[in-house]
This record gives structure tokens, C-alpha cells and sequence, in this order.
């Protein structure tokens, strides 16, 4: 992606976040910035895809609706696990209430830090938690080390290696990426 249109983008996504996170803060319900959006407060590479946000699972039509009053539309995609918030027709804000197949609970969301973002406090989900996901998202058919690696690299003295290993030691795709990160000295 050119230079230019990478700032553009992020501009845009930026104003998305603050547009979604001002509505949820205002109208609710309880949300936390997640995602490699997440990693990005705490110091990450800035994405340029999307936003991501978890609501606990029984808010998410309360979600869908404060964001389609603040003028997102609203897809619902054939994944049962979250909605698209639109911006035209292409920055997206993804609400997610179920994490790998786990329900999103409102102690989730509860035990998230606060922090100003963008000028907005909202809950941030800790790096730690993200990278869980992220890890146990992999899979055969998405398996992208090399998008992990720079967020990794820039908040790995943020996150709790232990708990990361102990939740993720069922997988082996997180069991692969862990070694790469070990030997790359990211760990430690």
C-alpha cells in the first residue's frame, strides 16, 4: 500500500474508532477495544484493516443498534461470532462477542484497563489476552506468523509468556509461533 494512502487509511479507521467508541460510550453498551488495535495502544504497528471491538455476548443487538443510530451499517456476516459496523463501504469495525467459540462475559469487558485512546477512554483489552486469541486463531487455513511478529516484537515485555503457553498449549499453530518467538528472543 502506498505511503499516502496507508495515512489515509488510518486516518479513516481512526476516526471509525472514535465515532463507535464515542456512540458505545454514550448510548452503551460496555465495550473494549481488542485486536491488533489493542496492540497498537500498548505500542504496536498500527493496523490498517479494520477495528475491533468485544461486547459481552448478551449486548451484542444493543451494540448493533447504538452503532446503526450513530449511522454504521450493520452487516451481519455468516459467522455467528460478531457484526460489521460500516463507514461507507469499505472502514469496517468489527463487533465480536464470542472469542475462538467462548461467549464474551461483561467480567471480560469489566477487567479490561481503561485508557485514553484517541482522546476517548475506553476499556483496552491487555496484550496478553490479545495475543491468546490471535495464537489460538490460527489454523491451516490462516497462519500468518509475519503479521503477528512486529506487534509481538513491540509489546512483548507486556505480556505474561506463562499464561500465554498455559493457554494456548492445546494448539499446535500457538506451540510453533512460541518456539519462532523464543528463538527470535522475544520471550524473555
Amino acid at each position: 500500500m502506498p505511503q499516502t494512502h496507508t495515512a489515509a487509511r488510518n486516518d479513516d479507521l481512526r476516526d471509525a474508532l472514535k465515532r463507535a467508541a464515542s456512540a458505545l460510550r454514550a448510548q452503551g453498551p460496555d465495550f473494549a477495544l481488542a485486536g491488533s488495535y489493542a496492540l497498537w495502544v500498548f505500542g504496536g504497528p498500527e493496523p490498517v484493516h479494520d477495528v475491533d471491538f468485544v461486547v459481552a455476548e448478551p449486548d451484542t443487538e444493543k451494540a448493533a443498534e447504538t452503532l446503526e443510530e450513530e449511522g454504521f451499517r450493520i452487516e451481519r456476516t455468516p459467522e455467528d461470532w460478531l457484526f460489521k459496523a460500516c463507514v461507507e463501504d469499505d472502514f469496517v469495525i468489527d463487533v465480536l462477542h464470542r472469542l475462538n467459540g467462548v461467549p464474551v462475559d461483561k467480567q471480560t469487558i469489566v477487567a479490561a484497563e481503561e485508557l485514553d485512546v484517541l482522546a476517548i477512554r475506553m476499556r483496552v483489552l491487555a496484550p496478553t489476552e490479545v495475543l491468546r486469541e490471535k495464537l489460538l486463531s490460527l489454523n491451516e487455513h490462516h497462519c500468518d506468523f509475519a503479521a503477528l511478529l512486529p506487534a509481538v516484537r513491540a509489546v512483548r515485555e507486556r505480556l505474561d509468556w506463562d499464561q500465554i503457553r498455559a493457554d494456548t498449549a492445546d494448539s499446535p499453530f500457538a506451540a510453533a509461533f512460541l518456539v519462532l518467538a523464543e528463538r527470535l528472543d522475544l520471550t524473555g
